[in-house]
């Protein structure tokens, strides 16, 4: 589980502006912070398919607000996904 410091954080690398806690960045930010830590326990746990469905639907939510970003504004959305590391 993401503690409440590193969601602070992320929300503070990648806020548009002072309170800006749940625009569709931050929002992709702290999906893919949790994506990262589902998939460390994936390795280690192969059977746990409950945390395998959260998971694939955790990537399409991700992948549906990355859409709505690219969609707005296709240089937020590279400087986003190049921020994130999610796509070389």
């Amino acid at each position: 589980m993401i503690t409440s410091e590193k969601k602070a954080g992320i929300a503070k690398d990648l806020q548009t502006h002072k309170n800006d806690t749940g625009s569709p960045a931050v929002q992709v930010g702290i999906m893919t912070a949790r994506i990262a830590e589902l998939t460390d326990h994936m390795k280690a746990n192969k059977h746990d398919f409950a945390a395998r469905r959260a998971l694939l639907q955790l990537v399409g939510k991700r992948k549906r607000l990355l859409k709505y970003i690219a969609a707005g504004s296709g240089e937020e959305y590279l400087t986003l996904i190049k921020k994130l590391g999610i796509r070389r």
